[in-house]
């Protein structure tokens, strides 16, 4: 394997709780368990390295209580940037319900201060899968920074864009910007509805086919059915990769595992159709066990691929 998967998304903190359902306004709620961990981007980063890729951080951090967590966990990674040493890194309340639905609140710290002048200190190299996150372009100075940035990218070099919950909130230059140097866009299902509200009742097919002219030429949109699989849209047209049905217990970081394991499959040469079936498998098995970074090692995805 050449190249390395180069995430440019926040890394934060999330504080977990379980809980049966998500009180009333004004109301209360006692959670069953409670951890806290490292989150956001770090999932998808460890999805790629269970996977078997090299990964190099690219994002912005803090110094101060959430940001020794998220320190402590880059240390397993390449990091291009030192981080901030006057602003803490921002941290995210995740309650999970007994149906395995997360709602999140979050409040930004040092990740929403990534600057152009950072993100020109990494050396991406063609052989090299970038990974954009919306929770980055959500915040106004990463926005500014990355769309900036890409267009100055190597041809070769494959950008995979995962718009996040927030895409509807993202500035239409924003998000333009970011798709028109965007090879591969990975959205699930309520995410491509957002980006594509003028079709409708739409099938999702539909959908994701719609999505593909906003993207750089020769584009593939993904658009991620749950448990159903995700369809893809590409210039072979559109099709269906079967999921892997799974009693699920924590949704949290099940888009974050899929979009790991598929940039450290396209970093491997992999057909786009055997990466996305892999993909696939991995969010299947990370949303059996409670907990963010719940991404799979690659013998557990290659056990539930080859049995």
């Amino acid at each position: 394997m050449s190249g390395r998967v180069v995430y440019t998304g926040n890394v934060i903190v999330d504080i977990g709780l379980a809980i049966g359902a998500i009180p009333e306004p004004g109301g209360d709620v006692i959670a069953s368990s409670s951890q806290i961990t490292a989150g956001g981007g770090y999932n998808a980063m460890t999805a790629a390295a269970r996977d078997g890729a090299p990964v190099l951080y690219a994002g912005q951090y803090g110094t101060g209580p959430f940001g020794t967590v998220v320190r402590d966990a880059l240390a397993g990674f390449d990091v291009a940037g030192p981080g901030l040493r006057d602003l803490d890194s921002g941290y995210s309340v995740v309650l999970v319900d007994d149906g395995a639905e997360r709602t999140f609140v979050t409040y930004v710290g040092a990740e929403g201060q990534l600057r152009l002048e950072d993100l020109r200190r990494v050396p991406v190299q063609a052989e090299d899968v970038v990974v954009v996150s919306g929770y980055g372009l959500a915040h106004p100075v990463n926005a500014e920074a990355l769309t900036a940035w890409l267009p100055g990218l190597p041809e070769e070099t494959r950008v995979v864009l995962d718009p996040s919950p927030l895409v509807a909130d993202l500035p239409a230059g924003i998000l333009g910007a970011a798709l028109a140097r965007t090879d591969v866009l990975s959205a699930n299902a309520r995410e491509t509805r957002l980006m594509t509200p003028h079709l409708h009742d739409a099938p999702l097919p539909d959908r994701a086919e719609a999505l593909r002219p906003r993207l750089r030429a020769g584009g593939t949109v993904l658009a991620r059915d749950n448990s159903e699989g995700a369809w893809i849209a590409d210039d072979t047209g559109t099709r269906l990769i079967p999921g892997f049905p799974v009693d699920a217990v924590d949704t949290t970081g099940a888009g974050d595992a899929h979009t790991g394991v598929l940039a450290a499959a396209l970093l491997r040469g992999d057909p786009m159709d055997t990466a996305v079936r892999r993909a696939n498998a991995a969010a299947a098995l990370a949303v059996t066990k409670r907990g963010p970074a719940t991404a799979p090692e690659a013998i557990e995805t290659d056990r539930l691929l080859f049995g």
